[in-house]
């Protein structure tokens, strides 16, 4: 703990590609960011942009956040990590997530049940694929190979190339306490959002080290990752940088998913906010954004982001570096960057 990476999110598309992010991606190699990530949700994909923006780095790590495993059957994904480890020369990190039931059951026309059971399924085809060590079969429920309802021919197969790394890292998109310990038993790092440090004894440290714990986890506290996602605003005007957070909260508090189904949402319950996300939701849910936003307690803000003038964030940056984080991954331009990488990085 204490020595901290500093990562570049990209994030969802809002129309087109975000403006200027070739040149930022150019700047946080140079600045010696450690990795940058693209995002995926139903408009652009992530692995396009990632090999497109990629392409113009030499050192930089090459991570999803997330692909969708809806979106793609285990071997397509498998595939696509080969691809991109191959033409990155060893850089990629393959970010997986479940998503909600909203983008899978409606954008992707797939059944949401059982995610934890698909996901262990899912990463033991991703690797059995990478290994190469025979043709791969699963007898899973979920992701049967060969198809056992087909039409007979099937077979099983190998893949036909040779991975550049047959351990590509794997990390796991994850926000409750039964998918952060089945992330830390089977993944290599986990992609943390809402993320608070100041609750991590509490809520996160359990589920971690219960995954550690368990017979043949992949890895331990002292070689796993821990990637969160983090709004970094500098500003002596404390309120309009908490201010200028609200939509981005209220649509993950209150819209994301239905009432009750939204697992944004379950982050702030568990941190002692249950009153406030059920007024959040019930104004979200109606029509009323702003006022969704304007019931955020500054206190939850400042708890899940690092905003302030630079003081205040270098201070408040202790607790991250305290935590199990080793990897901040901030949004914003060049010049954005170039602040986080003096306050994180030195």
């Amino acid at each position: 703990m204490g020595d901290l990476k500093l990562g570049l999110n990209t994030g969802y598309w809002a129309g087109g590609p975000p403006p200027g992010v070739e040149d930022t991606i150019a700047e946080a190699e140079k600045l010696g960011l450690d990795s940058i990530w693209t995002a995926e949700a139903y408009g652009s994909d992530c692995l396009t942009p990632l090999a497109w923006w990629g392409a113009k780095t030499e050192r930089i790590h090459l991570g999803t956040a997330i692909v969708q495993m809806s979106a793609r059957q285990p071997a397509a994904t498998a595939m696509a990590a080969m691809t991109m480890d191959h033409l990155s020369g060893g850089r990629f990190i393959l970010g997986l997530g479940v998503s909600g039931p909203q983008v899978v059951e409606g954008w992707y026309g797939m059944p949401f049940e059982k995610p934890l059971a698909r996901t262990r399924e899912y990463i033991g085809i991703l690797r059995d694929i990478w290994k190469r060590e025979g043709p791969v079969t699963n007898d899973g429920p979920h992701y049967p190979l060969p198809l056992p309802d087909g039409t007979g021919l099937g077979k099983p197969l190998k893949a036909s190339i040779h991975p550049l790394r047959e351990d590509i890292p794997i990390y796991l998109g994850a926000e409750g306490p039964k998918n952060i310990a089945m992330c830390a038993e089977l993944c290599d790092g986990w992609l943390a959002m809402l993320f608070s440090p100041s609750v991590y004894d509490d809520l996160y440290r359990p589920s971690l080290e219960e995954g550690w714990g368990r017979p043949g986890a992949r890895r331990g506290p002292d070689d796993f990752e821990v990637c969160a996602t983090v709004p970094l605003i500098v500003t002596d005007d404390l309120d309009a940088a908490a201010d200028s957070l609200r939509p981005f909260y209220a649509l993950y508090f209150g819209g994301m998913g239905a009432k009750g189904a939204n697992f944004h949402a379950n982050v702030p319950i568990r941190m002692g906010y249950e009153k406030e996300v059920a007024e959040i939701q019930d104004l979200y849910l109606n029509g009323k954004k702003d006022e969704a936003g304007a019931k955020i307690p500054r206190a939850l803000i400042e708890e899940l982001s690092l905003i302030g003038p630079r003081e205040k964030i270098a201070d408040d940056l202790q607790r991250w570096r305290e935590s199990a984080v080793t990897t901040l991954l901030v949004s914003g331009d060049a010049a954005t960057l170039r602040t986080a990488a003096e306050l994180v990085l030195g």
